[in-house]
Order: structure tokens, then C-alpha cells, then sequence
């Protein structure tokens, strides 16, 4: 039986959130429902494969060079983390602080411990952040969210959009709809297609959810089964670390409709070794985020597993 909560759930579990779009503009860009049918995977077909800050093995995470490195993969869908800066600018970065991934130390000293939001982004576009991964990456920059929507919608791939720590960040939800709206991917084939929004926060996932109700949405965590019923209220994806899971865990999620009504999805965290990728996806998951896509993906081809976005096989 498919578990269905009551609405009132949510209100007394997680923080109702009171910032809507205004009518207005829900209704330009949702004149026609979206169907999500096409994004739900039926676990004995399929497991998609996402490259989890970009192919992040293989260039620097979180940069254009790593969603072209996907992209060379023939990598459809891409994860990323959102940010924001001081003077307001969303930006692409994993953690929130700057110098594990940039020269921040070097161009800025006196400004520790060097928090995102304590730099302009004229600041940060003055740092390097693919030196610290290889040579050849030196003076690859730190993307603004517009310019990493560019380069994905180049790629004509897809984009699970992490919102990080957005604690930290009030009103961030609203911003980076805001942006994705500008950039063209809140129109119906975004939405239906190309689009996944995520995070630790539930109450940013819900957030999402109640500003942009079309908009699949993912909660970032291994929740108790006995709280699933919750979060099917706001998210349509249970996101947990692989390490966090097992079968019967993956089955109980798929028991509970999520938010568009159809049962939960799971994408499990961070899978890099082709064994493991195997075991997870036996767990029923129906996708595998990884720094190592290509590994992940020819595994589970050779396990018989249908990978959506793999390339052509060559005849």
C-alpha cells in the first residue's frame, strides 16, 4: 500500500515557510502541468548515472571544466552545489569556505577562515580554483550559477542543483529559482526533463516545493522509515550516502508516494568503484551519484543494467 499523508504532518514536523511566487508568475510558468512520468525509473530497467560535482575525478569539482569532462563521458545528468557571495552573486562551490579549491590563501591572507560570504564575487573571480587539483587546470575560475546553466544547457545535459547549507543563506530558495527562470529552465521541458533540485535542509526542499510545486525535488539524508510520510509532502527523491542503506530500506522508501504522487526515488552518495556501484544499484536504488561516472556507468551496463543518457553501443 502506498503511504499518503495528511497534510498536517508536515506543519508539525518541519517550518512552514510563508514565500510564494506571486500568482502572476506561477501561472506563466506553469501554463501547461508537468508530467513527471518520465523521471521515475522502474529499478529492474534503470539506474541513472550522475556525475557528482561534475566528473569531479577527473577535472576540478564544481567548475565548467568538470561539466565538460561529463559531457566528453557522454555524462547526461551533473550535480552541483549553490552558494552566495556577499555582494548577492550565486556561485558554484562545495564547501563554504574557499581555500581547500581555490588560491584564496595566497591572493587573500589576512581574510581567514575565507567564507563565501564574506567575498565579493568580483573577489572570487580572481582565484584560481583548478590549480589545486592539476596544472592543467590552472586558472580555471570559480562559475557563477549562470554560467554553469550556460554551459550544461550547451552540453544539452541535465543538472541535479544542490542548495548548500542554505542556513546560511536566507532567501536563497526564491534567488536560485529566480535565476533558473532567467537562464530558461523553469519552462515545462526543463522542468519535466533536465531538472532536480536537492538539499540537506528540509525546509529549503520544502521551500522549493511550495514556491514551485512543478519543480521535482530531493531531500538530501537517510530518514527514519516512520518519517517518510513527511517528507513525500515537499520531495519526490530520498537522496542517503550508500553506506547509510540497504535493500530493505530502498524498498520501504519506494513504498511511500513522494510529492507528484508516484513512489519515492533514491539516489545514493558518493559511489566511485565499479563493485560497489553493482551492490548499490542491487539495493534497488534508482541512481548513483559518483566522481567516477564512466566507472559507475560501464559497470552497471555490464551488469545488465540499463544506464538512461550511456552512449550508443558502436555496431
Amino acid at each position: 500500500m502506498r503511504i499518503r499523508p495528511a497534510a498536517a504532518l508536515t506543519g508539525a514536523l518541519i517550518g512552514m515557510s510563508a514565500l510564494f511566487l506571486s500568482p502572476a508568475a506561477a501561472r506563466a510558468d506553469q501554463a501547461d502541468p508537468v508530467d513527471h512520468a518520465d523521471q521515475v525509473t522502474d529499478q529492474s530497467r534503470h539506474t541513472v548515472t550522475v556525475a557528482h560535482r561534475g566528473a569531479s575525478a577527473y577535472a576540478p569539482e564544481n567548475t565548467l571544466a568538470a561539466v565538460d569532462a561529463a559531457d566528453d563521458l557522454g555524462i547526461t545528468w551533473v550535480e552541483n552545489d549553490v552558494q552566495r557571495t556577499k555582494d548577492g552573486e550565486l556561485i558554484v562551490m562545495h564547501d563554504t569556505t574557499l581555500n581547500r579549491t581555490t588560491d584564496v590563501e595566497e591572493v587573500f591572507p589576512d581574510r581567514a577562515p575565507w567564507k563565501i560570504s564574506d567575498f565579493t564575487l568580483d573577489e572570487i573571480q580572481q582565484l584560481d580554483a583548478g590549480s589545486w587539483f592539476s596544472a592543467k587546470f590552472a586558472g580555471e575560475g570559480v562559475p557563477t550559477l549562470e554560467d554553469y546553466l550556460d554551459r550544461v544547457e550547451h552540453n544539452h545535459q541535465k543538472l541535479l542543483l544542490e542548495l548548500k547549507a542554505p542556513e546560511l543563506y536566507p532567501d536563497i530558495e526564491r534567488q536560485t529559482l529566480r535565476e533558473l527562470r532567467r537562464a530558461g529552465w523553469l519552462d515545462r521541458r526543463h522542468v519535466q526533463h533536465k531538472l532536480i533540485v536537492q538539499s540537506f535542509g528540509a525546509d529549503a526542499v520544502k521551500q522549493v516545493h511550495d514556491l514551485r510545486p512543478d519543480v521535482k525535488t530531493g531531500f538530501l539524508g537517510t530518514p527514519a522509515v516512520e518519517d517518510l510520510a513527511t517528507y513525500s509532502e515537499f520531495a519526490d527523491q530520498i537522496n542517503p550516502s550508500y553506506k547509510t542503506i540497504d535493500a530493505d530500506y530502498v524498498d520501504a522508501v519506494h513504498e511511500v508516494d513522494g510529492a507528484h504522487g508516484r513512489p519515492f526515488e533514491v539516489y545514493a552518495w558518493t559511489v566511485n568503484d565499479a563493485q560497489t556501484a553493482v551492490d548499490v544499484a542491487h539495493m534497488g536504488v534508482n541512481g548513483i551519484i559518483t566522481n567516477n561516472p564512466d566507472v559507475v556507468r560501464d559497470a552497471l551496463e555490464d551488469a545488465g543494467y540499463e544506464v538512461p543518457g550511456a552512449p550508443a553501443a558502436v555496431s
